[in-house]
């Protein structure tokens, strides 16, 4: 992408060397490096660096929150973004959901941590529109990537590390490596000591748990009809309430009061009167239909499997799933196994299947199933939806993992249309009418 900067020797920075011109700089980051030797010998541009414009676009002029683990960061972004709006700050908010500010949408869904440049600009929108903070998700790859240079984060969040992504990393200890590596500087930062793998630089750092001891720590909690708790900082005990359900969003929801208590100094008390007003993100456990219960959850890993599913735990729960593909193939086998403890029914189905075949991936699923007989395989996401809710009784939960609140399958080299909470919608539709 190209930017216009004022009052500079150049008129543009890009970090496209195809870009560069007698008006342009070229900005080096990791994905360009490598081109850059060339482009000097063809062009020879001003050739910068992420700190070198840090003041351009306003990095010291706000604060930033970032939050990385490998579940939770979108939800506890979203909470944090909430309560800082409802508490009468400007903010905007940056990840898998796409660009906010000040509770408006600027850009819809891209990555969860864009590039360089991109994530600049998005900083430079937000002093322009004088926020005072601006929260984003910050990926593994982001982190390896460079994609976060040159940026001080005024406070930095870990949810917690389980697996994934090793697609991209080949092991979990090289994964859990580059997620602690997050935590290694002197900034201020939240850690989860509920998460044993979690490694940090203890100066500047606090903590949050519902069961280790912890700085911000949940001594009591209910998940009955929402979630009830009170949090301890210090001298401060104050309860808080919730429409979220399970118990990895009591996680999230103390992960986002500690966070904004840290970042603003206000009263406990007046960031926990605010929890309440938080509706959920889409396709983070939505309910799509009440009568029957059909919800929809972007849970793709086992990690992240587990903690809805037993969020669900006093309901038989018909789960549809399927796995990525392009992606971790070790986690598929983990998946069945998880699908097939915690559910009264299994479907595996096709995810994002990407190049590989959708049945290898479902093959690949179930042989960590320890019995297959009653498991419904279909590579037609659809039917097996269609299925499960055939299946369903009075009482029992159609459980729809994976994609949340994607509004497209990735089939080869083509997005189609398909939205699972739309899908189910006209299928029960359908099946109410036949």
């Amino acid at each position: 992408m190209r930017i216009e900067l004022e009052g500079k020797p150049y008129r543009y920075i890009t970090d496209n060397t195809q870009e560069v011109d007698d008006q342009t700089a070229l900005l080096e980051t990791a994905q360009n490096r490598r081109y850059i030797d060339e482009t000097l010998r063809q062009k020879a541009p001003t050739v910068l660096k992420p700190i070198d414009i840090r003041s351009d676009f306003g990095l010291d002029r706000i604060k930033i929150i970032g939050i990385t683990g490998t579940n939770g960061k979108t939800t506890t972004a979203a909470i944090i973004y909430s309560i800082l709006l409802d508490l009468g700050y400007k903010v905007a908010m940056q990840g898998t959901r796409g660009f906010f500010i000040n509770d408006c949408m600027v850009e819809g869904k891209s990555l969860t941590t864009p590039l360089v440049l991109q994530t600049y600009t998005h900083i430079y929108q937000a002093v322009v529109e004088e926020c005072d903070f601006f929260v984003m998700e910050v990926s593994s790859h982001a982190i390896v990537q460079e994609r976060i240079d040159g940026i001080d984060f005024a406070l930095k969040i870990l949810t917690n590390i389980t697996q994934d992504h090793l697609d991209f990393h080949h092991t979990l200890q090289e994964y859990i490596a580059v997620k602690n590596s997050f935590f290694a500087d002197e900034s201020m930062k939240l850690i989860n000591r509920d998460e044993e793998k979690a490694e940090f630089n203890y100066k500047n750092a606090y903590s949050y748990a519902v069961e280790a001891g912890a700085s911000f720590k949940i001594i009591a909690y209910s998940l009955n009809e929402g979630i009830s708790g009170a949090i301890q900082f210090f001298s401060e005990v104050v309860p808080f309430y919730s429409d979220l359900h399970g118990f990895f969003n009591l996680h999230n929801l103390t992960a986002s009061i500690a966070a904004v208590k840290l970042v603003t100094q206000r009263p406990l008390e007046e960031i926990c009167a605010q929890t309440k007003n938080f509706g959920g993100v889409s396709g983070r456990m939505e309910v799509v239909s009440e009568k029957p219960l059909v919800i929809v959850d972007f849970a793709h890993t086992p990690d992240g499997m587990a903690k809805v599913m037993d969020a669900l735990r006093e309901t038989d729960i018909l789960v549809v799933f399927g796995a990525g593909g392009d992606r971790d193939a070790t986690k598929r086998p983990i998946m069945g196994k998880i699908a097939q403890t915690m559910a009264k029914k299994v479907y595996v189905t096709s995810d994002n299947p990407r190049s590989e075949d959708p049945d290898t991936i479902i093959e690949q699923i179930v042989s960590g199933m320890q019995n297959t007989k009653g498991v419904y395989t279909n590579p037609n996401r659809r039917e097996a939806i269609r299925q499960a809710l055939i299946d369903q009784q009075e009482g029992e939960v159609v459980l729809i993992l994976g994609k949340g609140d994607e509004a497209y399958q990735e089939i080869y080299d083509k997005k189609l249309p398909f939205d699972d909470r739309s899908v189910a919608r006209e299928l029960l539709a359908q099946l109410s009418n036949a």
